[in-house]
């Protein structure tokens, strides 16, 4: 079972009350404790970490997490959170990413594994090599690859919020390969869409972030850890520490408000709660249930059912011997898009009860592939999903094909994250409400970020700033980005 720090009760009326345990509550309180204001954390669930979560998986016992989670160099506020709270200890950094070439008709090679890392010298140079390394593009492609990446980078960021992402591809006359090998992949697995449902600004943020401005910005790095360990234990420990009040399984049935102002919020169990300042830290399609009904239809909060989203599925797999010594890969023109090699576990690492464990497990090699855009893959039978994924994986690495499939599940989130789609930054509402005294955290607000975790902590930052000022404490929370290469600058003028 997931061990959990012991809530504690702190005595009187603290200054805020966050209502949300995911990454953008959690980033408000972290920085409001900072900032020596005392929270009250409360979450309805009997963990923290929101959509950030893990589960224990019943045959195994293994906490697994519901997707891999993924940050990059270039999310400076999320890898500030980690650092403060200490979290950073339990993420490692990839310099190097495996591309696995898509497969083709007429060949009986192995797919290629095709590595992609920075080379010493300042963005936008430094990852020239790692494009010209993708043997699947031919010579013109990657010369069309570049043009695009340049003319994306250059495009006004406000025009391009309105603009179609596969229209603009089709203006800019990019090769029916490069879109399918390059940009699909990389969008696809960012932001969970398909190409048209995504704006240029999106794609631009991506791109222009994670790969051109600065030498570190496109390192990934991934948690060691499951997301349980690190947000419901590490992080609550973290908490506690610094007087944070978390109370867990505390869900809010609504606020209360009068003049414009919310003057307590009401649990499901009837209790209420008293505070200064309030954060509301939930899904954007659970904020009008909260909200007071004389509010729900007001601006900004009419907008917010505008705001749609994707799925996002995850396949755990559990072999009896090893398929791939690589930690990760990306998977060109095939339905997986990402595996995350999680290593071998053995059985008496399990953490159910030997008398109720699945004994014929033993040791094995646990596996996750990630497939982003999941609309049609969570119509599908799982038993199909699974065979198909498993079917991949031993067509890329061969020598895998003896094989023995132990354990496997699916595990989809329908409403992963908000669809970046054309016209979308107009209806995500600033981190200020209408009313004085209530600060709105979520992805899904003006953070300038897609659905990320980034912008997850942006948001929850940006809350706490503006409670921090009412309170005469002008503290900056909010972390610069990665500063731009000079030869960037030259380079996009």
């Amino acid at each position: 079972m997931p061990i959990h720090s012991p809530v504690r009760y702190i005595s009187g009326m603290s200054d805020v009350i966050v209502i949300g345990g995911g990454l953008a509550g959690l980033a408000a309180s972290v920085g409001l404790a900072q900032s020596g204001v005392s929270v009250t954390l409360l979450e309805s669930r009997p963990r923290l970490g929101g959509r950030a979560s893990s589960i224990e998986d019943a045959a195994t016992g293994e906490l697994i997490d519901n997707c891999q989670h993924v940050a990059m160099g270039c999310c400076t506020n999320f890898r500030h959170f980690c650092r403060v709270t200490g979290l950073d200890s339990s993420f490692r950094r990839e310099r190097e990413l495996f591309f696995v070439a898509p497969p083709t008709v007429d060949s009986e090679d192995h797919p290629r594994v095709c590595r992609f890392s920075a080379m010493p010298l300042p963005a936008p140079l430094h990852l020239a090599a790692a494009f010209l390394r993708l043997s699947y593009l031919s010579w013109r492609e990657k010369i069309a690859l570049a043009r695009g990446l340049k003319a994306l980078a250059r495009e006004q960021p406000i025009a391009a919020r309105k603009k179609n992402f596969a229209d603009w591809l089709a203006e800019q006359r990019q090769p029916v390969r490069v879109i399918e090998r390059f940009w699909l992949v990389v969008l696809v697995s960012a932001l969970s869409e398909s190409l048209d449902r995504v704006s240029v600004a999106a794609a631009q943020k991506v791109f222009v972030d994670g790969f051109l401005a600065n030498r570190q910005g496109w390192e990934v790095w991934l948690p060691t850890v499951p997301l349980d360990e690190l947000y419901s234990g590490q992080l609550t420990r973290w908490l506690l520490a610094h007087g944070v009040e978390v109370r867990l399984k505390s869900g809010v049935e609504r606020l209360i408000a009068a003049n414009d102002r919310v003057t307590a919020v009401e649990l499901r169990s009837d209790e209420r709660l008293s505070a200064q300042q309030y954060v509301l830290a939930v899904p954007q399609q659970r904020v009008q249930a909260c909200l007071p009904v004389e509010y729900r239809d007001k601006s900004p909060f009419d907008r917010l059912a505008q705001l749609e989203s994707a799925p996002i599925a995850s396949v755990h797999l559990w072999f009896d011997r090893p398929i791939t010594s690589l930690p990760h890969a990306v998977l060109i023109g095939r339905l997986s898009q990402w595996m995350f090699n999680r290593g071998r576990v053995s059985s008496s690492e399990f953490r159910v009860p030997s008398e109720t464990r699945n004994s014929e497990l033993g040791t094995r090699n646990y596996y996750q592939v990630v497939i982003s855009n999941a609309r049609e893959v969570a119509q599908r039978p799982q038993a199909d999903v699974i065979a198909a994924v498993v079917a991949e994986l031993k067509a890329i690495w061969p020598e895998s094909a003896g094989a023995g499939l132990c354990h496997s599940r699916m595990i989809v989130e329908h409403t992963a994250v908000f669809s970046p789609l054309p016209g979308s930054e107009e209806l995500r509402p600033p981190q200020q409400s209408p009313l004085a005294n209530l600060q709105l955290a979520g992805d899904w607000t003006q953070t300038g970020w897609p659905a990320t975790m980034e912008g997850a902590v942006r948001s929850g930052f940006l809350a706490a700033e503006n409670i921090a000022r009412s309170f005469g404490r002008n503290e900056r929370l909010l972390q610069p980005d990665l500063p731009v290469s000079w030869l960037t600058r030259w380079w996009l003028r």
